[in-house]
């Protein structure tokens, strides 16, 4: 399963590479485009695409290019929310606008949501106008709704907002992560392989309960993982004041003291001394078993997914590609980075 994700993945970073324009401002623009994808990543989400779209009867070439676009629309996010998060590090090297500046990162990712735009429009000429005006309906979906999860979660930190629910999180990672890693990479993958027979909204249960499954074992790495296996600074979620589940459920059941601290210090993330009273928030999870409790959310969360898998995937002819889906959903939940 792992070679063909790396072989899915590195299809779709040569296709951004093909896609770079060869001109100036080299230095301050289109040498850094390459930057992120090059890192390297796990590649899920053209990973996703290019597996369902074979597993329902496509080819390779006519979904490469949308498999190129979520690529490049993914790593733009990346560099934007290294900015908005004030992150240090991103696959092991310093994020962009740590060893830049601001100003240049951020239009680094603009330039990167404009250029994932030209693999849409390749598709034309593969896929006909009607289905390809289809896949922009998709794209702009997903777009949109991933900005709006992102700006929920920033209101939350602006406000430091310290009485969420479950729920809430829930909410939030739907729009966040569920629709532009799993969802959208599904349902467009399955429109190209049927040229466009399938329905994309069946595949929106399934989407969310694997992405709200990856979001989740996503932050508890940033607790535990090995670092230089994960790649980012380590209880960097807490100090950047992110409401993960385990922070949700730390704040409702640690004592009025406690959560006081706590919410003084998501007020002031970032501060000098930060780290050390991060610390402390991490051992607080441990002991009011929040890690462990975001574990089993999780799992379940796999358990509902591979049960929508079944459903949708079980009328199509077994193959390679629909067997990676399957083992793809749990190894989401038991990779160590």
């Amino acid at each position: 399963m792992t070679s063909m994700l790396a072989e899915y993945a590195a299809h779709a970073r040569n296709g951004i590479d093909r896609l770079i324009p060869d001109k100036e401002p080299r230095k301050y623009l289109y040498d850094l485009i390459g930057d992120y994808p090059r890192r390297g990543g796990k590649g899920f989400r053209p990973g996703l695409c290019i597996a369902t779209c074979k597993a329902f009867g496509g080819r390779l070439d006519r979904v490469l290019n949308m498999a190129v676009s979520l690529e490049l629309f993914h790593n733009a996010f990346l560099i934007h929310d290294d900015v908005e998060d004030d992150s240090y590090t991103r696959r092991n090297l310093p994020t962009m606008h740590q060893y830049n500046n601001r100003g240049i990162a951020i239009n680094v990712g603009d330039a990167m949501n404009v250029l994932s735009l030209k693999p849409l429009m390749m598709s034309k000429g593969l896929l006909g106008p009607a289905l390809t005006m289809k896949l922009f309906a998709e794209v702009q979906q997903m777009v949109m709704e991933t900005v709006e999860g992102q700006a929920i979660e920033l209101g939350w930190r602006k406000d430091n907002v310290c009485s969420l629910e479950d729920e809430d999180y829930l909410r939030m990672i739907l729009k966040k992560t569920c629709w532009y890693t799993c969802i959208k990479p599904v349902a467009i993958g399955a429109m190209i392989g049927s040229n466009g027979r399938v329905r994309t909204s069946i595949f929106n249960r399934f989407g969310y309960f694997m992405g709200t499954a990856f979001q989740i074992q996503d932050d508890i790495l940033n607790l535990v993982a090995e670092e230089s296996k994960y790649g980012k600074e380590i209880a960097g979620d807490i100090m950047e004041g992110k409401r993960t589940l385990m922070l949700i459920h730390l704040l409702k059941n640690c004592t009025a003291r406690e959560r006081d601290r706590i919410s003084c210090f998501l007020a002031e993330t970032h501060r000098e001394g930060g780290d050390r009273e991060a610390a402390w928030v991490l051992q607080c999870m441990h002991k009011y078993g929040s890690i462990e409790r975001a574990r089993s959310v999780a799992k379940y969360m796999a358990g509902a997914a591979l049960k929508e898998f079944y459903s949708l995937f079980s009328p199509l002819p077994a193959s390679k590609d629909k067997k990676f889906i399957e083992d793809l959903i749990i190894y989401m939940i038991n990779r160590d980075y």
